[in-house]
């Protein structure tokens, strides 16, 4: 059961992604969450780093798309600029917001990386969908008032990955 929870790799924030990181792997595309993978819960718009990576990605070829549960509104803000597509009010962990955001890159499960902040959305859902997963520590050690409970929940199973020595919460599993 535990095991749908346990994401492939996991990184102190985004910018261990590299595009060399994706290529060693064979990945071509990129599903990420937004509120506290790529920026603060209540952040409006990327920040300068995070246009960077952005942009260190499209330049090697990697495509994005957002997969968040929030609203359009919110999502159309921040992706717009940034000319990246992206699946608002998605339900994740349903598949159905993963299978979308794979049609709109156009390649296979196999060369597409899902990344979140959050065990009981990004990854699971990533891992039900068949995907390669990377979860990230949450930019904000705030959350809004939704995300608090599944941070509690998501406690108690870190809590158990790392008595079973399969994650420890804060390091990386790719040594970056």
């Amino acid at each position: 059961m535990l095991k749908a929870f346990l994401p492939n790799d996991y990184v102190k924030n985004i910018y261990a992604i590299t595009p060399e990181y994706l290529k060693e792997r064979n990945i071509k595309g990129v599903i990420t969450d937004l509120d506290n993978t790529l920026v603060e819960w209540d952040r409006p718009l990327a920040t300068p780093e995070i246009e960077n990576w952005f942009k260190k990605m499209k330049d090697h070829g990697i495509n994005i798309v957002i997969v968040s549960n929030n609203k359009e509104k919110r999502v159309y803000d921040f992706a717009r600029p940034l000319q990246i597509p992206f699946v608002f009010k998605a339900r994740k962990p349903l598949r159905r917001s993963f299978h979308r955001a794979l049609s709109m890159l156009k390649l296979s499960k196999e060369e597409v990386v899902v990344i979140g902040d959050q065990l009981l959305t990004d990854i699971l859902g990533g891992n039900r969908s068949g995907f390669h997963t990377i979860l990230v520590v949450p930019v904000a050690s705030s959350d809004e008032w939704v995300t608090k409970f599944n941070r509690k929940v998501e406690r108690i199973i870190l809590n158990k990955f790392a008595k079973k020595g399969l994650l420890k919460w804060g390091e990386s599993s790719s040594g970056k």
